[in-house]
């Protein structure tokens, strides 16, 4: 089958297609023709060796997980004797190490179901981008109605998702991007927009009771200021482009936890959750949540997504059609 197998570590040119074996499921496995993938910021940092300790536990070899990508939508083509949520020919969303494939291996506990409603491509962009979004607002900060939330770096694949997710849960949203994703992130329910690169939002007389940090192009410390008493600030690692960024700022953000009692600094990485999967999948069939697809892109042009997407040039998401 055709992968795109990463081939060392450095620019996005490690990033092949190839032919490579099928994988093979196992008792708990399943097995799933992709028909959509999703690049996220993820696939950015491993193919240039972040976080660090990567390139130093593999400096003498290939990575370990060398066929690339974790978001998937297709449809299941074998199952293992122990799976019970699944069965041939059901179509599903989810993730799974491995998925600019043409097939891949993973577990139920990574999937859900497709609904008939919608795509293959939006349902692929939900796995990462959505459940970070989902958990991170939902479950983390406890977002509730009412409430003022600011997402800083808006207009990306988790910020647009994150967006929409605030204005769901009842909050008052702005949003913290660049001028040329102002009128996409307000045409998805942001209350107000504040052009990153013009203003800066850490020196506002505003406050918001929750902060959204996925752009991390400003210091905690900063932060903390405009935020409610009491207030949280979530932390989505880092900027793309600084080699250590998410690693980096992520253990920052440990580090100041148990310091902030209020005006807490927390750190954040989504895990898999059908339930939530399920959620997401629902709202984007009821139109209540919209993905948003920037760009489009053949498996063989992979690298090129995930250039664009570490460049900062992406609007949402990137989707990969391996068909």
């Amino acid at each position: 089958m055709k992968a795109i197998v990463q081939e060392g570590y450095g620019s996005p040119d490690v990033l092949k297609l190839r032919e490579v074996d099928m994988p093979a499921s196992g008792d708990d496995g399943v097995l799933v023709e992709v028909l959509a993938a999703s690049v996220n910021a993820l696939d950015w940092h491993l193919a240039r060796g972040v976080p660090i300790f990567i390139p130093i536990l593999e400096a003498i070899r290939a990575p370990k997980h060398r066929v690339r990508g974790i978001d998937l939508a297709g449809r299941v083509t074998a199952v293992g004797k122990t799976v019970t949520r699944f069965k041939p020919g059901d179509e599903v969303l989810g993730g799974a190490d491995g998925s600019f494939a043409e097939f891949a291996v993973t577990t139920e506990k990574r999937l859900a179901p497709k609904p008939a409603g919608i795509t293959f491509e939006q349902a692929a962009t939900l796995n990462v981008a959505g459940l970070t979004a989902l958990q991170g607002l939902r479950d983390r900060a406890r977002v509730r109605a009412a409430q003022r939330v600011l997402v800083n770096g808006a207009g990306g694949g988790v910020g647009t998702f994150a967006v929409q997710v605030a204005k769901w849960l009842g909050a008052h949203v702005t949003a913290v991007t660049r001028a040329g994703s102002a009128e996409l992130v307000r045409s998805i329910g942001a209350d107000e927009v504040i052009d990153h690169d013009a203003e800066d939002f850490t020196s506002s007389r505003d406050r918001w009771e929750v902060i959204f940090d996925i752009g991390g192009n400003r210091p905690f410390s900063r932060c903390r200021r405009v935020l409610k008493a009491d207030g949280i600030l979530v932390a989505i690692g880092g900027p793309a482009g600084r080699w250590i960024a998410p690693a980096g700022r992520l253990l920052k953000a440990v580090m100041l936890w148990p310091l902030t009692r209020h005006r807490r600094v927390v750190p954040f990485v989504a895990k898999p959750d059908p339930e939530g999967l399920t959620l997401l999948a629902g709202l984007v069939e009821r139109g209540t949540i919209t993905p948003v697809i920037d760009r489009r892109y053949p498996l063989s042009e992979t690298a090129e997504a995930v250039r664009l997407l570490g460049a900062g040039h992406m609007r949402g998401k990137a989707v990969i059609s391996t068909r």
